[in-house]
C-alpha cells in the first residue's frame, strides 16, 4: 500500500482538474500526515470494517466532497462530486494498489483474484459516486487508456512529484527508507507518466531509463516493502514466516 499509494498520487496528479481540487482544498503540503491518516482510515474502514462503519465513512467523505469545487488554472470548473473525476481517482488508485501488490507481495493474486479485487473495490467507489466502475482488470486498463488524452503536465503535478520525491516531510534519518518505497513507486509508473513528470535519468542515460529502473529501483522497492512488512507484520501469522508464499486454507477474507 505504501508503494501503491505513492504511485497513485503521482499518477492522479496528471489530471489537471483533479490536481486543481487537491492543490486548492486538500492541504497536502500543510498537513501531509493528517491527510495520510484520513486516507488510511478510509481504506481500513471500507476494507476491513463492518458495513455500518464503512457506510458512515463513505457518507462523511461524500459530505466533504460537496464542499470541494472551484476553477482550475485553465479556466475550467471542477467539483469533487463530478463522477468523471471520481472515476479517474478511483481507477488510478486501484490500478496502483494492484500493480504494487503484484510486484512486491509474497503471493501475487491470480487473474481471477485480481478481477475480484477490482470488483470489490468498485462497490466502494459506487457508493462514492463513481458510475458503473470497472469490475475486471481488463476494464480497469481500458479505463486508464481512455483517460490518457485528458492528462497534462501542470505546475501542480510537478509540485506533487517534487514534494513526494525530493522534499518528503520526514526527518533526514527517515528519508532513505521512504526513498526506497518511492523508487519502487516510480518504477511502477507507466512510461508515459514518468515522461510527463520528467522522472528520467539525465542526459544520454535517459535511453536506459527502463533498464536502470528495473535493475536499481525495483530492488530498492522490494527492500523497502520487505522492511515495512517486517515492521508491521505479526510474526505468528504463517504468512509472515520466512519462505512462506502461500495463504493457509480458510484464512482469506
Amino acid at each position: 500500500m505504501y508503494v501503491g499509494g505513492i504511485r497513485a498520487l503521482l499518477l492522479q496528479s496528471l489530471h489537471p482538474l483533479a490536481m486543481a481540487g487537491v492543490g486548492e482544498h486538500s492541504g497536502y503540503r500543510g498537513d501531509p500526515w493528517g491527510r495520510l491518516q484520513r486516507t488510511s482510515e478510509f481504506l481500513a474502514a471500507t476494507t476491513f470494517g463492518p458495513v455500518e462503519l464503512a457506510d458512515r465513512v463513505v457518507e462523511r467523505i461524500n459530505r466533504v466532497h460537496t464542499t470541494v469545487a472551484g476553477t482550475a488554472p485553465d479556466g475550467r470548473p471542477y467539483a469533487a462530486t463530478d463522477p468523471h473525476l471520481l472515476r479517474w481517482v478511483h481507477v488510478a488508485e486501484i490500478d496502483s494498489f494492484l500493480v504494487a501488490h503484484q510486484r512486491y507481495a509474497r503471493r501475487p493474486l491470480t487473474p481471477a483474484e485480481a478481477d475480484r479485487y477490482v470488483a470489490q473495490a468498485g462497490s466502494v467507489a459506487a457508493r462514492l459516486g463513481v458510475v458503473d466502475p470497472p469490475t475486471t482488470t481488463a476494464q480497469l486498463r481500458a479505463e486508464l487508456d481512455r483517460f490518457r488524452p485528458e492528462l497534462q503536465t501542470t505546475a501542480g503535478a510537478r509540485d506533487v512529484a517534487r514534494f513526494l520525491l525530493a522534499e518528503p516531510p520526514l526527518p533526514w534519518p527517515a528519508r532513505p527508507g521512504f526513498w526506497m518505497l518511492a523508487a519502487g513507486a516510480v518504477e511502477l509508473l507507466p512510461p508515459y507518466a514518468r515522461g510527463m513528470l520528467d522522472l528520467h535519468l539525465p542526459g544520454p542515460l535517459r535511453r536506459a531509463d527502463d533498464l536502470v529502473l528495473g535493475l536499481v529501483a525495483a530492488p530498492l522497492g522490494r527492500l523497502g516493502t520487505a522492511a515495512v512488512r517486517w515492521a508491521l507484520g505479526d510474526p505468528t501469522d504463517p504468512r509472515n514466516q520466512a519462505g512462506s508464499s502461500q495463504v493457509p486454507a480458510g484464512s482469506r477474507s
